[in-house]
């Protein structure tokens, strides 16, 4: 063998690949040495952190420590950056609050919009000023700044439009003027919108590897109204942050998403996060292998009431189904949020089940829509890269 061939070969073996670039190669559809895990850990950071909910939600140092020092004893593939679901309904104006410390902030008083002079006295976005934006951004930062260069970083740009309707006029509401006042609600809609491209633009800048939205209300009027008004909205809301910021857009549905799937997977959202009533084998199926799947273990019977091995078997049930689908861009995580009681070992049960994993081979896809990560040596990252970053094998050495 040349010595150059062997030089070749030696580099190949200095390859490490990082928590960052492991996620984001696997929802590009590319070679990775295992499945990467990112479970949906928002207030769970706070009890880590051993910090209130309130404060969590209400400061941004706060709730940047929390999500640093969730990824520094946890060690995860993916973290988020995420307060409630009520960030652009109070930045739009409506009551937000919380009945005590520990509990996440909701709506509080009347509804916002009751009439289209509501909808009118709404100002345009300003992430600069209007609620808790600034505060979020400024989190936002602080996790990029200290994770950015290891953890691939989720931010979450709060909720699409039809949620946003829900929580300003009140799911009841919404509901009966879906069939009284339609115009209203596409007037709630528009205007939502435009709240959910500014923030996740502003998210965009400050660094964040992938956008995240939910739109659960949506998954509750069945197959057809979804298709008529919330997919809609959905599609152009998920085009233009694609357009604007040229990052990865998720979406997710509670609950029993899948007769939803088709259409969700049409909105032109690059990941789908999946909660756990969703059958994992079939959803791979149905999404098509351009649409990378996030989750999806039962974040309550599960992760926060099983056992450890509960836990191992439920994510080797996930990795196997997704790998005997043949679907390749896939991150193991919770179906939902974590729940603030979830014992730290069932949640070292699930990572070590991912790292234990097993390659996810890649066969030929379409360009994926953003630049691919680079792959750096140990020689060239040593300076920057965590122990976490350090210890991960690389992608050519695993048979």
């Amino acid at each position: 063998m040349s010595s150059v061939a062997k030089l070749a070969i030696l580099e190949q073996k200095l390859v490490v690949i990082s928590s960052k670039e492991l996620a984001g190669r696997a929802l590009a559809g590319l070679p990775v040495p295992r499945a990467p895990v990112g479970p949906l850990a928002v207030h769970y950071c706070a009890k880590v952190s051993g910090v209130s909910v309130r404060d969590y939600t209400s400061s941004a140092r706060k709730l940047a420590e929390s999500v640093i020092r969730y990824a520094e004893r946890f060690n995860p593939d993916a973290v988020w950056v995420s307060a409630d679901t009520w960030v652009s309904a109070e930045a739009m104006g409506a009551r937000v609050g919380a009945v005590d410390e520990n509990q996440p902030w909701a709506g509080i008083g009347e509804p916002l919009v009751r009439t289209r002079a509501d909808v009118d006295r709404i100002p345009p976005p300003d992430p600069s000023r209007h609620g808790r934006y600034p505060l979020m951004l400024d989190a936002l930062q602080r996790v990029v700044e200290a994770l950015g260069r290891d953890f691939y970083i989720v931010a979450c740009f709060d909720q699409y439009p039809f949620s946003l309707a829900a929580a300003l006029l009140g799911i009841e509401n919404l509901m009966v003027k879906l069939h009284e006042e339609p115009q209203l609600i596409e007037a709630v809609m528009e205007r939502a919108l435009e709240y959910g491209l500014a923030y996740g633009r502003a998210m965009a800048d400050c660094g964040a590897d992938m956008l995240s939205g939910g739109d659960s209300p949506a998954g509750v009027v069945g197959p057809h109204a979804y298709a008529a008004i919330p997919w809609a909205f959905e599609k152009r809301l998920i085009r233009e942050l694609k357009s604007k910021t040229g990052k990865p857009v998720s979406l997710h549905i509670c609950g029993r998403a899948g007769p939803l799937l088709a259409r969700m997977a049409q909105t032109g959202a690059d990941v789908l996060e999946l909660d756990w009533q969703v059958d994992i084998a079939e959803a791979c199926k149905v999404v098509g292998p351009e649409v990378a799947i996030w989750g999806n273990i039962d974040p309550v019977a599960v992760l926060a009431h099983g056992t450890p091995a509960d836990v191992r078997d439920a994510a080797a049930a996930v990795i196997a189904a997704v790998r005997a689908s043949g679907h390749r861009r896939f991150v193991l995580s919770s179906g939902c949020t974590l729940a603030m009681e979830t014992p730290a070992e069932n949640l070292e049960a699930m990572f070590a089940v991912a790292r234990e994993s097993s390659v996810f081979s890649a066969s030929p896809r379409k360009r994926w829509p953003w630049p691919a990560l680079s792959i750096r040596s140990k020689q060239t990252s040593a300076a920057h890269a965590t122990p976490h970053a350090q210890k991960e094998p690389a992608f050519h050495d695993i048979a």
